[in-house]
């Protein structure tokens, strides 16, 4: 079921974004991760047949349904702008590298 490949895709992977192709916020926390020269993966809801049924899933997992949802480490860490501050506050490149 979508609930095992959502928490597959969050164990397995250091940085993923679920994501659409055409939302500016999505490209913005691509862009972050991209200045950063930090693999992500993107699960891109828009294009991916069982996209609502994964927004739903974040949804119970993250109490949103808005993309981004970001995740670093297994860890749900908010959208653009929280991945941003959390940049900006230099939390984000210790979360990352705790798995490296």
């Amino acid at each position: 079921p979508s609930e095992a490949f959502v928490a597959e895709v969050i164990s397995d992977n250091c940085v993923v974004i679920f994501s659409k192709t055409t939302c500016f916020y999505c490209k913005m926390a691509k862009k972050l991760f991209e200045g950063l020269n930090v693999n992500y993966t993107a699960v891109e809801l828009d294009v991916n047949k069982n996209g609502s049924q994964f927004q739903d899933i974040l949804e119970q997992m993250t109490g949103g349904r808005t993309v981004p949802r970001v995740f670093v480490n297994g860890t749900f860490v908010g959208g653009a702008t929280d991945t941003q501050r959390l940049h900006e506050e230099g939390k984000l490149l210790p979360l990352i590298h705790q798995l490296q």
